[in-house]
């Protein structure tokens, strides 16, 4: 049966662990695709041990056990109902009688004061322990012949074998299961498995399609057949309402090449999601994730709050982060295939820090760079849950998720891995009118965003042209002052080293059409990955700046900033040597940018390190609306003589 290396998919989850010597000279650095687990010699040693516990995960006791019960209460004739739910403390011998039968006995004092005898039964399940979505594994190891040269590798399913390995349709990549090099396998582990490896997990909340809608997206092993999903969710402190779900999944035959269709390939399980409309503005809002299964019994997740989205325009504190090109990594230091994001838990945790500071993330693209090896998806949402359970999560699509030859990408690249686009369709929502054409627009209080796809045709002519005109046409700039374009790919300017050995400032075409729209529209700012690295411009138009002030920028909007954010986490890109003169600052480190609207006519930049959350970087606009309405160059609206 099928299982998720990440414990969520979903029949049997076990987990085998061993303990390998790889046939490697010379080097204690071995990338995990050199070691070709099916190839390797059985050299099982009674000198080598390994044991791995705990053996059931999800166990870990947090609070009062995550139970919904109902009792019946019975005394000759009268029958009283009495119900909790977590949080709530049933009586102590109720708790006693929890971990035993499913029918006990006990003595109770009645509301009334009275005693008397009563049994009551309850229905449980082991899927409503409460337990942590994560759980620390603790190896022992014993060999006396170690080296360091020596590999303890996890491995799901627990059986693994050469026969779950899919020919690589000519890749000759060496992948898990096409590597030349032979460990020799000297000790095997107990298994692992969890309690309810169908249990709901990894929470990301987006903007919906309209201002006061918040969706809910989730994965678990429950598809329809088996369990009814839905979100529980209300104001906090009251009463709660439910709100039902949607269901997707995708196959290996919906991936476009390998290795998403081959070695790289796990069933994804199921992903929900649940759209919460008519929220009151700037209020906190309870969730926790439900299904009720065919018996007529409820998982439940975790509970999990928001604060709901101001009203358009609305004149008050809003503050939003953007960065690019994260990617996921390890926390206990052990070594992955691709293994290319060292910075990626500096940002994250660092963001987890700052819960509370800011209300909105915008992660514009190269999200998980899982590229094809599907559970890598599940890793990084569990890796942002604290985020983006908390705040709406909105995602660009980049190369690393679209991108494949003969696909339909703008690009004709390999760069997704074989997953061109699918798995980011799926596991994120995005108010788009068409998830496989991920552009989209969405507005928080005084921002109005359009966030382009620059994985498809973004030139004149072209259907997106269209939708990114509309788009900034439609913003309301009394209310919503603050407008910001966003893509992957460097449309605006980037002095990374990649561009300038290719003779250029930023993606070919990138400008000729868009400039003149972000100057028509007066774009504030527009902000980019896919390059690795840090870069304020100055406000620019056509290749020149339009004003030499650096820190304070105020009056007329006459060009727009742009703004390189893809250091989120992949190793980082130089720079070209030459400095350009549009060029403002640079930073070669980890990071992301805060914008804090202060009112409609105030706005602080900062761009904030992720190693130790300091600002390296910041100026403020001030301005009034008449200076938005102002004629600019290439930005003025047709006159008339005509009194």
């Amino acid at each position: 049966m099928e299982e998720s290396t990440r414990g969520v998919k979903f029949f049997t989850i076990v987990v085998f662990l061993c303990l390998a010597f790889a046939d490697v000279s010379g080097s204690s650095e071995q990338p995990l695709a050199d070691i070709a687990i099916h190839k390797a010699t059985r050299a099982l040693s009674e000198a080598v041990s390994i044991f791995a516990s705990p053996q059931l995960l999800g166990l870990q006791a947090k609070g009062l056990p995550k139970i919904k019960w109902r009792l019946t209460y019975r005394e000759n004739v009268r029958t009283t109902s009495l119900g909790w739910e977590r949080g709530a403390a049933p009586p102590l011998p109720i708790l006693v009688c929890l971990w035993w039968k499913v029918t006990c006995f006990t003595k109770l004092k009645a509301k009334q004061g009275l005693d008397f005898q009563s049994s009551f039964s309850m229905h449980m399940s082991l899927a409503y322990i409460k337990g942590e979505d994560t759980e620390w594994v603790n190896v022992t190891i014993f060999n006396p012949n170690a080296t360091a040269d020596d590999w303890v590798g996890v491995f799901s399913p627990a059986n693994f074998n050469s026969s779950t390995c899919t020919p690589d349709d000519g890749d000759d990549t060496p992948y898990i299961c096409t590597s030349p090099l032979k460990p020799n396998l000297v000790a095997i582990s107990n298994f692992i498995s969890f309690l309810n490896p169908k249990a709901p997990l990894y929470p990301r909340l987006a903007q919906g399609k309209s201002w006061n809608d918040m969706t809910v997206t989730w994965t678990s092993g429950y598809n329809i057949d088996e369990a009814v999903p839905f979100v529980e969710w209300g104001l906090q402190g009251t009463p709660q309402s439910r709100s039902p779900a949607g269901t997707l999944t995708f196959t290996r035959n919906t991936m476009c090449g390998p290795p998403a269709r081959t070695v790289g390939w796990r069933d994804p399980g199921f992903i929900h999601t649940s759209f919460l409309k008519d929220l009151w503005p700037n209020f906190v809002y309870t969730y926790r994730m439900g299904h009720i299964l065919s018996n007529g019994s409820y998982i439940w997740s975790n509970s999990y709050s928001f604060k709901s989205s101001p009203y358009p325009g609305q004149d008050s504190l809003q503050r939003v982060v953007v960065f690019g090109d994260m990617g996921k990594a390890e926390r206990d230091g052990s070594n992955e295939y691709s293994n290319s994001q060292p910075g990626a838990l500096n940002t994250t945790d660092q963001l987890i820090r700052d819960l509370g500071n800011y209300d909105i993330v915008f992660h514009i693209g190269d999200i998980t760079y899982a590229n094809g090896y599907i559970s890598e998806w599940d890793q990084f949402t569990a890796q942002v849950q604290p985020i983006a359970s908390t705040v709406p999560y909105m995602i660009a699509s980049g190369n690393h998720e679209r991108d494949w030859t003969n696909s339909g990408s703008f690009y004709d690249t390999t760069d997704s891995g074989g997953e061109c686009g699918v798995l980011a369709e799926t596991m994120f929502y995005v108010p788009a009118e068409n998830r496989a054409k991920f552009w989209y627009s969405t507005d928080y209080g005084m921002f109005h965003f359009c966030v382009a796809d620059s994985e498809h045709d973004w030139r004149e002519g072209s259907e997106q042209y269209a939708f990114i005109e509309q788009c900034l046409a439609s913003a309301d700039r009394q209310k919503q002052p603050w407008l910001i374009f966003i893509a992957h790919r460097v449309l605006g300017y980037s002095s990374a080293s990649g561009y300038a050995s290719e003779g250029t400032t930023g993606e070919p075409m990138g400008r000729d059409s868009l400039q003149k729209l972000w100057q028509k529209y007066k774009v504030d700012l527009g902000f980019y990955g896919h390059k690795h690295n840090y870069e304020r411009i100055c406000p620019i138009y056509e290749n020149q700046c339009v004003s030499s002030e650096t820190s304070h920028y105020s009056g007329t909007v006459n060009g727009t900033i742009h703004v390189v954010a893809g250091n989120g986490g992949k190793k980082l890109d130089t720079y070209s040597q030459q400095i350009p003169n549009w060029s403002v600052f640079r930073d070669l480190d980890y990071g992301f940018i805060k914008l804090t609207a202060f009112n409609h006519s105030s706005l602080l930049y900062e761009y904030i390190r992720s190693r130790d959350g300091s600002t390296q970087d910041s100026f403020t606009i001030s301005r009034d609306y008449r200076d938005v309405l102002a004629c600019v160059h290439d930005g003025c609206e047709p006159t008339t003589l005509a009194s």
